[in-house]
Formats: structure tokens, C-alpha cells, sequence
């Protein structure tokens, strides 16, 4: 069973605990807006395993780098942009793709109906990448 990281199921003690830091840390990094839990009806903290990861990476750059909240940040936000232009990158090769193959396709089809010898090319088995 695949369990989903960004599900929010840890208390903030136990998130704590998981994280390497107090409590009153967590809520520090909240106010900094550095990690933003769920919150129950209740208005009770809930922290994913996305949530855990982030706080890691934190203590990573605060503890171990000797890198200031402010920087912390920064870096985050950075990361964020970066996954973001990562993602829209990846759907504008996919959409290449899908042009290349509509334009090679379009080709072969003009070159089937003009061509003096059929031309019998199985498109299933064709791979847009050793054309790239």
C-alpha cells in the first residue's frame, strides 16, 4: 500500500520528535511561514511526511550549514521556484514531442501519398528521442 507523503497524520510532538526539534521550534518555523501543517476542526496541528522532510532539511541548513532563518528562506522559496520550472520544463518537452511526432507523422503521410513505391513505416515502434 502506497502511502501519500503529503497526508498530514503526526502531532507536533511527535513531528517534533521525528524532526530533531522542539516543539516551540515548529511553531516558530510556522509564524516564519518555513513548514505550514494542517490544522484539524479542532485547530490541532497536523504534520505530513513532506512536512518531516522539510524540517530535516532546516535543521540540515540551520544546524550543519550555520545558515540563518532568513536564508533558510530564501533558499526554500528558491527550491520551490526551482521544482516549479522543473515540472513546467518537462511539459513543454512533452509537448515538443507531441509536435515533432504530429510534424513526422504529417510528413509521412504527404510522403506515402506522392511516393512512386509504398512506403509502409509502423509509427507504434517509432521513438521521437533518436531524433532529438
Amino acid at each position: 500500500m502506497r502511502r501519500d507523503k503529503h497526508r498530514p497524520v503526526y502531532m507536533i510532538g511527535i513531528a517534533a520528535e521525528l524532526a530533531g526539534v522542539h516543539p516551540q521550534t515548529l511553531r516558530i518555523y510556522e509564524r516564519k511561514r518555513l513548514v505550514e501543517p494542517q490544522r484539524t476542526n479542532g485547530n490541532t496541528r497536523l504534520y505530513s511526511e513532506a512536512d518531516i522532510e522539510r524540517l530535516r532539511l532546516i535543521q540540515d541548513l540551520t544546524q550543519d550549514e550555520g545558515i540563518n532563518l532568513a536564508g533558510v528562506v530564501r533558499i526554500l522559496e528558491l527550491e520551490d521556484e526551482r521544482a516549479r520550472l522543473m515540472g513546467e520544463m518537462e511539459e513543454l518537452r512533452e509537448e515538443m514531442r507531441a509536435m515533432k511526432r504530429e510534424q513526422i507523422e504529417a510528413e509521412l503521410l504527404a510522403a506515402r501519398r506522392t511516393a512512386l513505391v509504398p512506403i509502409n513505416v509502423d509509427l507504434r515502434r517509432f521513438d521521437i528521442e533518436d531524433y532529438e
